[in-house]
């Protein structure tokens, strides 16, 4: 009997994480002890703040060990609210706020709970990785409106009215941007607000998670337009901005009916998250940003740098991203040149595992973000290791033919 004769379709039409599968093959050659760099996972090369960690030992002393509230701590969730007011001058109320164990499931939840069967679910390309296998996986459908380098990977109105259907229940985006680093305006979040004033059916879920790595003005979300803010879902959460990706903390910010629904879906699944988590955040919000000011002013040093190199590589094309710590380069004019050992490049996933097996550079090709012809990589690395990997590449580029 087959594997997969046995496994629901559910789990069979669900594709792997592309940034995880190439993080596990980054570390099985690392394993066999080649120096390989990785720029493919989305985390912060940075510690945990120190008041944070002490927060965290401080609940474990005061035996903050049992279960927890299933949508999160009271004061985690007062926390939030008013970082959301100060912050975004936006007016929630904690009834309104649901922790999950990462932005990861605060989205996965939030698609569970609007979806149904045949449900046509919005997404502009370049997307997350995840975004359409959890539209899947909740048997909706995913239509996607394409973007490419030229208008900085953001849709425009027309093309978000264009897309439109009778059976669309929900959009959804970044910004910042995780594949392409591009920020909305907040003139270009009132235009699309306009198309979704005209269409009362359709929820937004607006990505959030990058909003502190930001490197114009502020950050501005499309929930601050009163027409449409009770169809609004903000995610957001704690691992870019205070460097807390193993801590699995993140949460949504929408309306009642909205927010319970997801805390009854997680009171079946995984229930309130971490105790000693939840403890941590809500010192992270209480005791303000200043270690992300610092984390910030590193990556605006290293775009800079990272840019510079990838514009001296030939046949690579690259815009300079507002947000978040990725570059979305465009490397078409690599697609059917030839390895040392006659092996066509067809596509991006085979660019970047070209990439990785030539060059010990580990990037992401961008088929899996909805755009074959380019590839992501992350910044979130050292100085040194930036400026070795963009040679790496740069050399392993020029031995195609």
């Amino acid at each position: 009997m087959s594997t997969t004769s046995y496994l629901s379709n559910r789990i069979n039409n669900l594709s792997e994480s592309a940034t995880l599968k190439m993080t596990k093959l980054g570390r099985e050659l690392a394993a066999k002890g080649i120096n390989v760099i990785s720029l493919s996972v989305g985390e912060p090369d940075f510690n945990t703040p120190d008041n944070v960690k002490q927060a965290a030992k401080t609940a474990l002393d005061e035996n903050y060990t049992r279960y927890s509230p299933v949508p999160g701590y009271p004061e985690l969730r007062q926390a939030i609210v008013d970082k959301l007011k100060n912050e975004n001058g936006l007016d929630f109320e904690t009834s309104q706020i649901v922790v999950s164990t990462g932005a990861k499931q605060s989205l996965s939840n939030v698609i569970l709970t609007l979806i149904n069967p045949g449900d046509e679910v919005i997404i502009p390309t370049p997307y997350w990785v995840s975004y359409s296998e959890m539209v899947v996986l909740a048997e909706g459908k995913s239509v996607f409106i394409n973007a490419d380098i030229e208008s900085d990977f953001k849709i425009t109105p027309e093309q978000l009215e264009a897309a439109i259907t009778p059976k669309t229940k929900l959009f959804m985006f970044s910004s910042p941007c995780n594949p392409t680093g591009s920020v909305y305006s907040k003139a270009e979040l009132a235009e699309l607000a306009k198309v979704f004033e005209k269409h009362p059916n359709i929820f937004i879920l607006s990505d959030e998670i990058y909003e502190h790595i930001n490197f114009i003005d502020k950050h501005e979300s499309i929930a601050q337009f009163n027409s449409i803010k009770d169809r609004v879902i903000i995610v957001n959460g704690f691992s870019k901005a205070f460097a807390m990706t193993g801590w699995r903390l993140g949460y949504i910010a929408a309306n009642k009916e909205i927010a319970s629904a997801n805390d009854k879906l997680q009171g079946q699944t995984t229930s309130g998250t971490c105790s000693i988590s939840q403890r941590a955040g809500i010192v992270a919000y209480n005791e303000g940003l200043a270690g992300v000011q610092k984390m910030k002013e590193a990556f605006l040093r290293r775009r800079q740098l990272v840019f510079d190199l990838l514009n001296d590589i030939p046949g690579v094309k690259t815009n300079l991203p507002e947000g978040a710590f990725y570059f979305f380069p465009e490397v078409s004019s690599f697609f059917g040149k030839k390895d040392l050992n006659g092996n066509v490049i067809n596509g991006s996933e085979e660019l970047a595992l070209y990439l990785l097996n030539e060059g010990h550079i580990a990037t992401v090709g961008g088929n899996s973000f909805g755009n074959d012809n380019y590839i992501r990589l992350s910044y979130a690395a050292s100085d040194e290791n930036l400026k070795e990997a963009l040679r790496r590449m740069k050399e392993a580029l020029s031995k195609l033919s």
